[in-house]
């Protein structure tokens, strides 16, 4: 049997000179910088705990290990715009843990806030109504001159590169 899974949920924003630079700003504010992101399709294990961290919070691992998540990243570059992300989640009414997760990306606020919900309800709906939402977690940032990005993200599981053969 495994151990029970914590998933990490933590936001950040970045500006740099383009737009992958401002996306590394915010996964390092998001205290997920150093890993290699893997990206997953929004299902909660049953027996999954979810928290709300802030960047210290975060997964530890080496510079360089696969980062198992779900996240949402948003970018904007034109002066004045907004870039917004969210994530979250609901739980099935059994008491299992199991759950679902969504992402979202747009330029304001309640655009996100809004997918969420609807998100949240249809996949609920598509599985006979048996999940209630649970949390969420959004974050936007205005872009001044240079590039911005914002994102959210949940961490499941980091794995490090030791013992693996090449090729």
């Amino acid at each position: 049997m495994t151990d029970p899974l914590t998933i990490r949920v933590s936001t950040g924003t970045g500006t740099g000179r383009t737009t992958l630079a401002a996306f590394d700003a915010a996964l390092v504010a998001a205290g997920v910088g150093d890993f290699n992101l893997v990206r997953l399709s929004s299902v909660v294990p049953p027996g999954s705990t979810i928290l709300d961290v802030d960047a210290a919070g975060q997964l530890a691992g080496q510079h360089g290990d696969a980062l198992f998540c779900v996240y949402a990243e948003a970018h904007a570059s034109l002066p004045g715009h907004e870039a917004w992300a969210g994530v979250a989640w609901s739980r099935r009414d059994d008491g299992s843990g199991a759950g679902l997760f969504v992402e979202h990306e747009g330029p304001s606020h309640e655009q996100v806030a809004t997918d969420l919900t609807h998100s949240l309800e249809d996949l609920s709906a598509t599985r006979g109504g048996a999940y209630h939402p649970e949390g969420r977690r959004v974050t936007g940032i205005t872009c001044d001159t240079l590039p911005v990005c914002a994102v959210v993200v949940a961490t499941f599981r980091r794995a490090g590169w030791e013992g693996l053969a090449d090729g």
